[in-house]
């Protein structure tokens, strides 16, 4: 579940829209092939995507959705030299990412050693999701990805409580919260419910995040110098990529350390303790 770009159409680079910001430096409607993208589908600007204003484009993760759309839905038939598959390829791509994306939470689950009843859920699960996405173009586009979704959402969140509860109990409930720029540098976060929890800019400096569960929390700009990942629920590496911090954040081992990231630990408070 990881993307594998010379195996791919450079589908991120075309089916989604954009608009200017401070991720992105253009305006770019969905369908439309980014000007950066090379005739190869390589990007023209990739070691310098950051510099040149296109900080978004490194954060984007397609959960290797891309080279199987590319090679395996559309038998390796590439839109520039089919343009009769474009539009269909590129909606097709749109129901493929959320069900790979669930692809990689729901493995992340398995692992994380639930009672056998819910594994035998989990795993019925991701047989189900894999047999949706090994459809044809027509029996993608005609799938009701979000009913699909909120199933096994429901099996994850049961899994992520779970796992919460160990080790001393679940921790605070922060589930879907607004804690833009807030400083956290003394919140006691093992074991929370940060889902969907909106940490833009956040100061997490030092925070243990053992057992939290960080499924889809925004975690752009957030400070996570000398934070403790290591032991945190359903992260990804986009979310570490949009974030910042330093040689002293422990991350899980899956996870690789950003190369935009500082060399120097920032001084952090000690985090509270029970």
């Amino acid at each position: 579940m990881r993307g594998d770009c010379e195996r791919c159409f450079g589908l991120c680079c075309v089916a989604p829209g954009f608009a200017a910001s401070a991720d992105f430096a253009v305006d770019k409607p969905a369908g439309q092939a980014c000007g950066n993208l090379r005739g190869d589908f390589g990007c023209g600007i990739h070691a310098e995507l950051r510099q040149r204003g296109f900080a978004g484009c490194t954060v984007f993760d397609c959960f290797g959705a891309g080279q199987r759309v590319a090679q395996h839905t559309f038998g390796g038939r590439d839109w520039r030299s089919a343009p009769e598959t474009a539009g269909q390829m590129f909606d097709v791509f749109a129901v493929m990412r959320p069900l790979h994306e669930l692809l990689w939470y729901v493995t992340e689950a398995v692992a994380l050693d639930p009672p056998a009843a819910l594994r035998e859920q989990l795993l019925t699960a991701l047989a189900d999701t894999d047999r949706l996405a090994s459809g044809s173009p027509q029996e993608l586009l005609a799938l009701d990805v979000d009913a699909h979704r909120r199933a096994v959402n429901a099996l994850l969140s049961r899994t992520a409580d779970l796992a919460r509860a160990r080790d001393g109990g679940p921790g605070a409930d922060h589930r879907g919260a607004n804690l833009v720029a807030r400083d956290l540098r003394r919140a006691d976060l093992r074991g929370a419910n940060l889902r969907g929890t909106v940490l833009l800019g956040a100061d997490l400096r030092g925070v243990d995040l053992t057992r939290a569960d960080l499924t889809g929390a925004d975690l752009r700009a957030a400070n996570l110098s000398a934070t403790n990942l290591s032991g945190a629920l359903f992260l990804h590496q986009s979310q570490v990529d949009a974030a910042r911090g330093d040689q002293a954040t422990r991350l899980p081992p899956a996870l690789r350390r950003p190369a935009h990231w500082t060399t120097a630990p920032r001084r952090a408070a000690r985090p509270h303790r029970r």
